[in-house]
């Protein structure tokens, strides 16, 4: 059996491309980090990789990581510019003995060094929202600080290959208008993502601030490891978390999560309206799902139909008016 599971609409060519190489027997590490590169170099999705939003200071800063669940080893990046795949990177820093998390200048200086692609990531369209929301901000109260606003969707996956191994990766730009070297849950561990091969792996999405308050990915991977099914195991810690942060501060900010275990089996959980994954297995072809939550906590999901992918292509390729 093998699998893999994807935050967002925008997964699914990448899992689609790495369900050819499980099909032949693929290692799922390679699998993960070929479909998340397929996200990061897609220009229209603007909140990874090439074309990502930039922060205030108009900068693409992205932050990813890679965890091989056979090992533990885990790499991550956070902060860096001018750097394609930062989920390569992140990969390969895997493989480091220590050092194996780098930010900003230190993570662009060992990527120059093992020879990664430079590349500007500020595409002439992520520019052109930067600068609308530049105007807007300016019509609603001139001389107030730009913030961050909608548009941080992290791209997370889950991966099983028919080894048995399991692996976890993130990408992402971040919150769009964030400060600069603001770093979210997407490159920490635990919170963003976590793999055992042992017992699933996870990967969240969502305001990288609350998230990182729950470690939740970590905890949905603790469940699957207790005998818990991955939905059961994603809709507790969502709701867990969810409640805890309103009983505590009045408010919760986005959670959306995605979970696989050893068997293939997976579930979703999110505290939001409009939340969408993608999912391959060896029985299921490559699916979008649209999730619903209901008050008690739970989730249900339908197949998106072919006019809301029409509409989501659509959407995210017309042309931009600054």
């Amino acid at each position: 059996m093998w699998g893999m599971i994807a935050t967002w609409r925008m997964a699914v060519e990448g899992i689609t491309k790495g369900a050819e190489m499980l099909t032949n027997s693929g290692n799922a590490g390679d699998a993960i980090e070929a479909a998340i590169r397929q996200v990061e170099d897609f220009p229209y999705y603007k909140s990874v990789g090439y074309g990502g939003l930039p922060n205030e200071e108009m900068e693409v800063e992205l932050d990813a990581a890679y965890m091989d669940g056979d090992t533990l080893d885990i790499g991550a990046v956070a902060a860096i510019r001018d750097f394609a795949n930062p989920v390569s990177i992140a990969r390969r820093l895997s493989r480091e003995k220590v050092n194996s998390m780098l930010v900003a200048e230190g993570a662009e200086k060992f990527a120059h060094k093992e020879g990664f692609e430079r590349k500007n990531m500020l595409t002439d369209r992520a520019r052109a929202h930067y600068k609308k929301r530049v105007k807007e901000m300016t019509a609603q109260a001139a001389g107030k600080e730009l913030k961050p606003y909608s548009g941080h969707d992290t791209v997370g996956m889950a991966c099983l290959d028919r080894m048995g191994k399991m692996t976890a990766a993130t990408s992402t730009s971040g919150l769009f208008m964030k400060k600069k070297g603001r770093v979210g849950d997407s490159p920490i561990s635990g919170s963003g993502f976590y793999a055992d091969s042992r017992k699933g792996a996870a990967s969240a999405t969502g305001l990288g601030e609350d998230l990182m308050k729950g470690c939740i990915s970590y905890e949905i991977v603790r469940l699957m490891g207790e005998g818990m099914h991955p939905q059961d195991a994603c809709e507790t810690a969502v709701y867990r978390l969810d409640r805890e942060l309103r009983e505590r501060r009045g408010e919760a900010g986005d959670i959306s999560l995605i979970a696989m275990n050893p068997k293939g089996e997976w579930g979703v959980a999110t505290n939001i309206e409009g939340f969408s994954f993608a999912v391959v297995t060896e029985e299921l072809e490559p699916t979008v799902y649209l999730v619903t939550r209901e008050r008690d906590g739970r989730c249900t999901y339908e197949k998106a139909s072919d006019e809301w992918m029409e509409n989501y292509m659509k959407t995210r390729m017309a042309p931009m008016v600054e």
